[in-house]
């Protein structure tokens, strides 16, 4: 059975796969230098040489060269507390040039020799001038990675409306799709500034409870239905709780509507799904 070794090249990032190529002692936190398709790149070790089905494998894995000696260590180090200045540099240069882009930061290649600049644009840009001076200055090969509102916003880093650090920028490996139908499912106000983060697109939270949402929803009767309760009441359904189990019943048109439990109701008929209102019967 294949051997596999997790490995991650940025915090909160994601796990890449590589063949542990018989090296012994890739515990996590190790730090390794393995194979790219950019070439040599430093990593940590995040899962330990397992096994996994070969069915589970697609295409060839790339290999782990050796783990990180002490002279790699403090070389990623150097050029490291070089990346403000780089950025400063990039940033000067669009200026100068008139490239209209936001630099928003560079990352260092563990020995120096690949420098990659992150940027947002509102559009596409040609920054072959800005590449060829930038690594002229800097003496190192310039790759310039244009990335969207999401990734910006990871690199940025902030505090959502809930309070706490953003999930991107905190434990959010990789983005999934959110739809507005998520919002929909879970009843949310659908104003763009209520379900929206800090990158403009659509909360990524959204998805976190969207299933269970679902799950719920398919044992309640949909609003509209006609229900009857444990004590002998008739009345329909006007509106969903979905996260307590609820109905909120409406018995009478003179009557307040009240809320029940939905394990205390009698379902008599059940409302189309897409049915928002019912029509009160003239008695």
């Amino acid at each position: 059975m294949p051997q596999i070794v997790g490995v991650r090249f940025k915090p909160v990032t994601k796990i890449y796969y590589f063949n542990p190529n018989g090296i012994e002692d890739l515990e996590p936190e190790k730090r390794v230098i393995v194979e790219t398709a950019r070439g040599t790149e430093m990593g940590v070790v995040v899962q330990p040489v397992h096994d996994v089905p070969a069915s589970e494998i697609k295409g060839k894995l790339k290999k782990v060269v050796r783990t990180a000696t002490p002279v790699d260590l403090i070389e990623a180090q150097r050029y490291k507390a070089l990346e403000p200045e780089a950025q400063e540099k990039a940033a000067a240069l669009a200026r100068e040039l008139k490239v209209p882009i936001k630099v928003l930061a560079v990352d260092y290649s563990f020995d120096g020799s690949r420098l990659i600049v992150s940027f947002t644009a509102e559009q596409r840009v040609d920054f072959r001038d800005l590449a060829k001076q930038l690594a002229r200055a800097l003496k190192t090969r310039i790759e310039m990675k244009q990335v969207g509102a999401r990734d910006e916003t990871k690199i940025l880093d902030g505090y959502g409306r809930c309070g706490r650090r953003l999930c991107c920028s905190s434990w959010l490996t990789e983005f999934h799709p959110v739809s507005i139908r998520m919002a929909k499912n879970q009843g949310l106000p659908l104003a763009p500034a209520e379900i929206s983060g800090l990158c403009g697109r659509l909360l990524c939270c959204l998805a976190y409870e969207n299933q269970q949402y679902s799950e719920i929803k398919e044992t309640l009767p949909t609003i509209g239905s006609t229900i009857k309760t444990s004590e002998g009441v008739t009345g329909w359904v006007k509106g969903l709780n979905v996260i307590k189990e609820t109905l909120l019943v409406q018995a009478g048109e003179e009557e307040p509507p009240f809320e029940i439990a939905a394990q205390e109701i009698e379902v008599l008929e059940m409302a189309p799904k897409n049915r928002r209102r019912r029509k009160n019967k003239k008695r």
